[in-house]
C-alpha cells in the first residue's frame, strides 16, 4: 500500500485557489485565503533549508494570520536590532528594534522550520497541503491563452515495509488539478515569469554572487577533563554579548568593496556566515598560490573570502564583539589577531552553497486568473533582510485582489493591476535603499537606471519627484519629467543616512533635548512626513546655554554634544527612515492608495476597495 506523510493521498481534481509553493509566500497567501472561506491547495516540493534574519514588519503580518505567538513560542533566536559596519575605521551603526517596544523584535531563523510552521497553520487554516508533489506543467484557456485553468503534477509516495526498520520503496503518481485562480509561489525557479511569461529582468547593478556556510558553536569531541573543557570547545563568537543587542545580526562592508559579509547566530547551536560579492570580482579572486592553506575549491575561496571582513573573521575567532558603554565614544573593542582566519568555530561538513543571478524583477506579476508572489516573481538582495516581508506582502495582496475580484469590489484585470503595481511598489522601495547601501560599501557611484522602474519610483518615493517638499531637499532644481541618472544618485545619497553609524543611546540624547524644544514628534517620529533638512541646522545651532534654559531634562554633558556630527546623523537617519516607514505596517496597506484603491483588511470582507468610499 502506498502512503504519504500527509493525511491527503493525491491532490483534488478541482479547487478555487491553487497555490505552487509552501514557502513563506505561498503558506502566508493559503492561510489568508482560507481564512476567508476560499477552497484552497498549496501543492510543495522539496527545498533545502536555509537560514533567514527578519524585520520586525513582519510580526503584524503574522499577527493578521493569528501565527505570530507560535513564531514567538517556537524558540527562534530572538534579533533585538542590527549591527552595519560600512567602514572599517569607523564604528558600526546599531538599528534598536525593541527601542519601539519590548515585543517589536524580530527573529533569526532556520527557513525549514519557518517554512514548516507556516506551512502548518495553512492546514490549520483549512488549506489543503500536499508536500512531495511538483507542478510539472501549466496548461491555459485555448480560447484566453494568457489565462492559466490546470497544472499537471507528480507526486511521490512511499510504500510501507512489512519490515519496520527498513524504508519503503517510493512510487510517482502523476496527476492534475484545475482551478479558478493561481497563485505561483515556486521561488526562484519562478515557474510563470521563466518558463511561460519569460519576463524576468535581472538587476545589472546587483549581479553578485553569496556564498555561505553554517558554523558550529559547539564541538562534536570533547575532552573528559572538566577543566580543559571550555578551553577545547570551539566557540563563535557574539555581537553585543551580555548587553541588550545580544542576538542581533552582525553585518559589515568588505575590505576591498566589491560586497558585504553576514554573521547570524541562530538556535541550534550554530551560525549562519556569508559573503556576497560582484560576480565579476569574485570570479578573479581565486587564491593566489602563496595561499596554500586555502584550496581553490567554493569552501577555499569562501574561507580565503572571509579575510576579506575582519570583524566576521574575529567572531569565528571566538572574540566577542562587546559595546563598551561610554556614551561619549561607543567604541568596540574587537582584540586585533595576528591571523584572524584561525577560527575557533567549526565549519558544518557539506554546509557550504553558493547562489548567484538572484537579483531580478519583471514588469508584471499578474494577469486573468493567477498572480505571481515571493521569490518567483522577484528578489533584491539578502541586504537589509527584506525578503520574508516582500514575500508576506506580495502574498496579501495576492489574496486580497482575488477575494475582490471575487466579490466584485472591481473587475478580474483591475485586480490583476493592482497587484502588479502593490508588488512593485514594494520592491522598489527596498531596491532603491539596497542600491544606496551598495554604493556606500562600493565608495562609488552605480549606474542603476536600466535597473529601476521610474512609474513605480514615483509612486515608491512620492517626496522625490518635482512638485513635493522633497525636491528642496535634494537641492533638484535640474530635475525633470523623465527620471535621470543623477536623479536617482541623489536619491541613493538621501537613502544611505538609513545605515548612518548611531546608537540608541544617541537616539535617545537627542530625543531628550528635541523634547525640552518641543520638536520631538515632527524630527524623530517616522510616522510623520518628510522634513527638509535645512531646518535641522536652526535646530542644531541652540548652544548648551539655551538648551538648558529650555529644557531641565537636558544635561549639560548632552548640550556639550550638541553642535557635533551625531545629531544630525540621528536626523538624517529618521528622516531617511520615514521613505520605507510605509511598508513597516500591514495598515498602511489601507491608507496607501494604489491605482485609485486600497485593501480592506477585514476578515470575511477581504478585497479592494476605492479610496473616495475610505475617505
Amino acid at each position: 500500500m502506498y502512503e504519504t506523510r500527509q493525511d491527503l493521498a493525491v491532490p483534488t481534481k478541482h479547487v478555487e485557489v491553487l497555490i505552487i509553493g509552501g514557502g513563506p509566500a505561498g503558506s502566508y497567501a493559503a492561510s489568508v485565503l482560507s481564512r476567508e472561506g476560499i477552497d484552497v491547495a498549496v501543492l510543495e516540493s522539496t527545498k533545502f533549508p536555509r537560514c533567514e534574519s527578519l524585520i520586525p514588519s513582519v510580526r503584524p503580518y503574522l499577527r493578521f494570520i493569528g501565527a505570530e505567538e507560535k513564531i514567538v513560542q517556537h524558540g527562534f533566536t530572538k534579533k533585538p536590532g542590527s549591527a552595519i559596519k560600512f567602514n572599517q575605521f569607523k564604528r558600526e551603526g546599531y538599528t534598536d528594534f525593541v527601542a519601539l517596544g519590548a515585543d517589536n523584535n524580530a527573529w533569526n531563523v532556520i527557513r525549514s522550520e519557518f517554512d514548516h510552521l507556516l506551512l502548518n497553520h495553512a492546514r490549520e487554516c483549512g488549506a489543503k497541503v500536499y508536500e512531495e508533489t511538483k507542478v510539472t506543467n501549466i496548461a491555459f484557456d485555448p480560447i484566453d491563452p494568457e489565462k492559466p485553468v490546470s497544472v499537471s503534477w507528480t507526486r511521490t509516495c512511499t510504500a510501507q515495509s512489512p519490515n519496520a526498520s527498513q524504508n519503503g520503496t517510493t512510487k510517482a503518481v502523476h496527476g492534475s488539478t484545475t482551478f479558478t485562480h493561481l497563485i505561483d509561489a515556486s521561488g526562484r525557479a519562478g515557474l510563470l515569469s521563466t518558463r511561460y511569461l519569460k519576463n524576468r529582468h535581472f538587476n545589472a547593478s546587483l549581479k553578485n554572487i553569496a556564498v555561505w556556510g553554517y558554523w558550529h558553536n559547539r564541538s562534536d569531541e570533547e575532552p573528559d577533563n572538566e577543566h580543559d573543557k571550555e578551553d577545547h570547545k570551539p566557540r563563535v563568537g557574539m555581537y553585543g554579548k551580555g548587553t541588550s543587542r545580544e542576538g542581533a545580526p552582525w553585518f559589515e562592508a568588505l575590505t576591498d568593496e566589491s560586497g558585504w559579509a553576514w554573521f547570524i547566530p541562530l538556535h541550534n547551536d550554530k551560525t549562519s556566515v556569508g559573503i556576497v560579492m560582484n560576480q565579476e570580482q569574485y570570479n578573479k579572486s581565486r587564491p593566489s598560490s602563496s595561499d596554500a592553506q586555502y584550496e581553490c575549491s567554493l569552501v577555499g575561496r569562501y574561507l580565503a573570502n572571509l579575510r576579506l571582513a575582519p570583524g566576521v573573521a574575529r567572531l569565528l575567532c571566538g572574540k566577542d564583539v562587546v559595546h563598551n558603554g561610554s556614551d561619549s565614544e561607543h567604541e568596540i573593542q574587537i582584540p586585533i589577531e595576528e591571523e584572524i582566519l584561525h577560527q575557533q568555530a567549526k565549519l558544518e561538513p557539506g554546509s557550504v552553497r553558493s547562489a548567484s543571478d538572484f537579483s531580478y524583477s519583471a514588469p508584471s506579476y499578474a494577469g486573468n486568473g493567477f498572480r505571481i508572489v515571493g521569490d518567483a516573481g522577484a528578489f533584491i538582495d539578502p541586504f537589509f533582510s527584506s525578503g520574508i516581508h516582500l514575500a508576506f506582502t506580495g502574498a496579501l495582496s495576492a489574496a486580497a485582489t482575488i477575494c475582490a475580484s471575487r466579490r466584485r469590489n472591481c473587475t478580474e484585470v483591475e485586480a490583476a493591476m493592482w497587484h502588479t503595481k502593490r508588488v512593485a511598489v514594494s520592491y522598489t522601495r527596498f531596491q532603491v535603499v539596497v542600491l544606496s547601501a551598495y554604493k556606500q560599501m562600493r565608495a562609488q557611484s552605480i549606474d542603476v537606471l536600466s535597473d529601476v522602474d521610474e512609474d513605480n519610483f514615483d509612486r515608491a518615493f512620492t517626496y522625490l519627484r518635482p512638485g513635493k517638499c522633497f525636491l528642496v531637499i535634494q537641492g533638484a532644481s535640474d530635475m525633470g519629467s523623465r527620471l535621470s541618472e543623477s536623479e536617482l544618485q541623489r536619491s541613493l545619497d538621501f537613502c544611505i543616512n538609513l545605515f548612518n553609524p548611531t546608537s540608541p543611546e544617541e537616539h535617545k540624547a537627542v530625543e531628550g533635548r528635541l523634547a525640552g524644544l518641543g520638536r520631538y514628534r515632527e524630527l524623530m517620529d517616522v510616522a510623520k512626513p518628510l522634513v527638509d533638512p535645512k531646518s535641522f541646522e536652526d535646530v542644531l545651532k541652540v548652544t548648551p546655554t539655551e538648551c538648558s534654559a529650555r529644557s531641565t531634562g537636558c544635561k549639560e554633558t548632552e548640550a556639550n554634544t550638541y553642535s557635533e556630527s551625531k545629531p544630525r546623523m540621528v536626523l538624517d537617519k529618521i528622516n531617511a527612515r520615514r521613505l520605507v516607514h510605509p511598508e513597516y505596517a500591514i495598515n498602511n496597506l489601507e491608507a496607501e492608495e494604489l491605482l485609485g484603491c486600497a485593501i480592506r483588511l477585514e476578515k470575511g470582507r477581504l478585497g479592494l476597495v476605492k479610496v473616495a468610499l475610505v475617505r
